[in-house]
């Protein structure tokens, strides 16, 4: 057996912005070899008298006298509270016979009645009120969307002199899906203070599920009334979550199979384009489907219903995914919408808020209410999906755990409506990284393992799997030492700051204090940092030898020589390349390069340390996202099988194209109904000779980019990487994001995805102090831009949230797992949204 002292978070007290408790409080789960019932043990009186009095450590010998001896559950003054709960903690209570499946499942739709209402409000011309409008109906009651409205000139200045194209102020509109329900459309922003979330878009209960079969239509009992789908006979078979809550007691009781149901009465939410065959599945979408709910489930939401996992919900997403972007054509859209930020939106579902501050964005990623719901204490965990940063933008700004398999480690497409093919991939949101992990353990289906035959992705060589459990290397210890032999990267391009902008330095600071005192002096890693010209070097920490920038400059020649010749607003975007080279052909009629040397000679030279490489090659430029060019494939492919599903069961689906889903559908900014129709028109995969080749430049940059890690990794004898997701918190709804720096990416989120590395997320902090930007009129008066801000705002506690990402090579998730879990124990950086707290008479 471990000592006590192995299973302990130790003490640590940080600054420079961050709070949260550090006080010595128990892992989530028990040591290996412990009896079960010190599982959940972390909440009980005696080791929460522990980890608030910040003493724990001194207060060991007195723990080991009085806490740690065998008892027994009828010893244990241990009592269930649904708020902050793990999965251990609801298993737990169900065997101990303080709640029911059903009870817990009532208790998270209570918490859904009380706090996923509306949180923003439309900004009109005059702001004057407006009259009430319904709404959807969500747990049990229509949406209710405020009357009062903003007037546009306290949003932008110096309105009257505006000279551009016509602003889409906001309106309510009837919604497509359901012309007797309304919806926001045009500009909102988000209201202080709100109380309420909007974070679920459909709740599996019956009558609201699914618009095609609404009210009656799902009644389990009864004659369908004349004239009704036929599908809805399909949907009423289906128990909600809590008649299927209710025949799990019914079943097992308090004495479930946990090694068969590992998941057993653990309330889910999906984020909306994942399908679920008992709720609407539109990727959020304000779509017509003749059948709104597909035929079958995705395969993770399979696999979570074989393990006793309740259905729960389904999340606001930012629609299609962060709205599939434009592929480009004669569409333009005829009115603006100056400022986004924000606009993780749905159309038919609405926006999700964050719960720390209800007048900002609940991420700067697609996957913003999957998260909200999990830090809201809405739903247990989340499916979450990412092309970009749509899931770690969102946890990054929700304070929780998150694993982020690498690429095809776990199923996408098997039943999903994506974005970007390459980069799409699912993710998992809990409030920590054991309850992560066992989740991801979860997903494995006995026969199969991780493999999807729906999704080519999940062609995965066997050997990147680790053996055993992934939950198994989720809990280490937080106590000193505990990381000590480990040697860990610092990715520096991820924390960049620049000069005049405030704006990135209190999660910069915070987070590189963070790394040193509790990953280094405290964990004991070993901490080894890259270098960049922006970065001032650390003296204490070694540096990376080579960085980045160099082994770029080896690899790059050989995996991605093309992206030098790359052209951005009509310049080349590495200059000295392109002063270096000769006149070079690069597509029919176009001429690159005005030097002497032949590319090759420039890239031997380069690649060999004999001349360096451009002053601006680096990890982000690399990296400007190319327009993806698979969204009309990938989207046409999923609607046709979602058709033939229903097809076998004697149903009609006739949307199964883009022509279709236009035509039968809304859209809350006239930017997306443009972009959509020109998707409609995209009829090829590839663009034209020498234009940017989306699908080309993925497959090149996954290739390059997972090379490059490993040589910094192989070279530098490290265990894995560490990184800052984003410097910036999250904006305003409805105010202007923070300007970029000129030809300079803010730091480099895209990495991870566009690598298609596993990465886990943790919780590293708040911070109190931010520089929101703010709306400014160009000079020629026909834009509105974002302007810097370095007047600072301070917020009351906990503030905003951070955190830190881990990354490695596929087959290491066990050491991201540990290093990661050590971080989360030492540090216990969570901390739930004081506003949407336990609800009166909740367990």
């Amino acid at each position: 057996m471990k000592s006590i002292r192995q299973s302990v978070r130790p003490a640590t007290a940080m600054d420079g912005g961050n709070t949260g408790n550090a006080g010595a409080v128990f892992s989530e789960l028990v040591p290996q070899g412990w009896p079960s019932v010190f599982e959940g043990f972390r909440k009980s009186e005696c080791l929460d008298r522990l980890s608030t009095n910040g003493r724990g450590l001194r207060l060991l010998s007195l723990l080991a006298l009085t806490c740690c001896a065998p008892i027994t559950h009828a010893q244990s003054s241990w009592k269930f509270h649904l708020h902050e709960a793990t999965i251990s903690d609801v298993h737990r209570a169900i065997q101990e016979k303080q709640v029911t499946c059903k009870g817990v499942v009532q208790a998270y739709f209570n918490r859904a009645k009380a706090y996923n209402g509306v949180a923003t409000q439309l900004v009109t011309l005059d702001g004057k009120a407006i009259p009430a409008a319904p709404g959807v109906v969500r747990a049990g009651a229509p949406l209710k969307f405020p009357t009062l409205t903003i007037k546009a000139s306290m949003v932008f200045p110096n309105l009257d002199q505006y000279l551009g194209q016509p602003i889409e102020f906001g309106r309510m509109e009837a919604t497509a899906s359901d012309p007797s329900v309304q919806q926001q459309f045009g500009m909102i922003v988000g209201i202080p203070n709100a109380g309420q979330l909007g974070a679920l878009s459909t709740l599996n209960i019956r009558g609201e599920r699914s618009v095609t079969c609404k009210g009656k239509l799902d009644a389990a009992k009864g004659v369908l009334p004349v004239g009704s789908p036929s599908a809805c006979e399909v949907l009423r078979k289906l128990p909600d979550a809590l008649e299927y809550a209710a025949e799990l007691d019914a079943k097992y009781g308090s004495n479930p199979d946990l090694a068969a149901m590992p998941m057993y009465c653990i309330p889910f939410s999906f984020k909306d384009s994942f399908d679920t065959k008992d709720m609407r599945s539109t990727g959020g979408g304000d779509a017509r489907y003749d059948i709104d709910f597909p035929a079958r489930d995705h395969t993770l939401v399979e696999q979570l219903r074989n393990k006793g996992a309740i259905i729960y919900a389904k999340s606001v997403p930012d629609e299609y995914n962060a709205r599939a972007g434009n592929p480009g054509g004669i569409n333009k859209p005829t009115t603006v919408l100056p400022a986004t930020t924000g606009y993780q939106r749905s159309t038919w579902s609405g926006t999700a808020v964050n719960p720390f501050d209800t007048s900002r964005a609940a991420a700067i990623g697609s996957s913003s209410g999957s998260a909200v719901s999990v830090n809201a204490n809405l739903a247990m965990c989340s499916i979450c999906e990412e092309t970009n940063a749509s899931c770690r933008g969102p946890s990054n700004h929700n304070a929780q755990a998150m694993i982020l398999p690498a690429k095809g480690l776990i199923s996408y497409f098997g039943g999903a409506i994506g974005n970007d093919m390459h980069n799409d991939r699912s993710g998992i949101q809990c409030r920590t990284l054991i309850d992560a992990a066992k989740v991801l353990d979860a997903l494995k289906d006995p026969v199969k393992g991780y493999y999807d035959p729906r999704d080519v992705f999940s062609t995965v060589r066997r050997a990147t799997y680790i053996e055993g459990a992934y939950a198994d290397n989720a809990a280490m210890p937080g106590t000193a030492g505990a990381l000590k032999g480990m040697r860990i990267g610092i990715i520096r391009e991820s924390m960049l700051t620049f000069p005049d902008v405030k704006a990135d330095e209190p999660i910069v600071s915070a987070i590189s204090k963070e790394i040193k005192e509790i990953l280094g002096k405290h964990l004991g890693a070993t901490l080894v940092e890259s270098t960049d010209p922006q970065w001032q070097d650390d003296p204490d920490i070694e540096n990376m030898s080579p960085s980045y920038t160099r082994a770029l400059a080896e690899l790059l020649p050989v995996i991605f020589p093309d992206i030098l010749f790359r052209i951005e607003d009509d310049a080349p975007l590495f200059p000295d390349f392109a002063a270096a080279i000769k006149p070079t052909e690069f597509a029919p009629g176009k001429t690159f390069g005005t030097g002497t040397l032949a590319p090759v000679e420039y890239m031997v030279a380069m690649a060999d340390g004999k001349i360096p490489p451009p002053v601006n090659l680096n990890i982000r430029s690399i990296q400007q996202k190319p327009q993806a060019s698979t969204f009309r494939f990938h989207f046409e492919q999923y609607a046709q099988r979602r058709a033939a599903d229903w097809a076998a069961l004697g149903q009609r689906e006739t949307l199964v194209n883009l022509a279709t889903l236009n035509t039968r559908s809304k859209f809350w900014g006239d930017t997306q109904r443009a972009a959509f129709k020109n998707w409609e028109q995209f009829g090829n995969l590839v663009y034209k000779w020498g234009e940017r080749q989306p699908i080309d430049e993925r497959a090149k940059l996954h290739d390059l980019l997972p090379r490059l890690d490993m040589k910094i990794m192989m070279e530098n004898k490290l265990d894995l990487l560490v990184r800052l997701h984003t410097s910036i918190p999250p904006g305003k709804i409805g105010a202007p994001g923070q300007p970029q720096p000129d030809n300079n990416d803010r730091g480099e989120t895209a990495m991870g995805p566009n690598a298609g590395l596993t990465e886990v997320q943790v919780p590293a902090g708040f911070v109190r102090t931010v520089y929101d930007p703010q709306l400014a009129l160009s000079a020629d008066k026909k834009r509105y831009v974002g302007a810097n801000n370095n007047s600072a705002t301070t917020l009351p506690a906990p503030g905003l949230p951070f955190s830190l990402v881990f990354r490695a090579d596929p087959g290491r998730e066990d050491v991201l797992l540990k290093v990661a879990s050590a971080y989360e124990a030492a540090s216990n950086r969570r901390i739930p949204p004081p506003a949407f707290g336990p609800l009166a008479g909740e367990p």
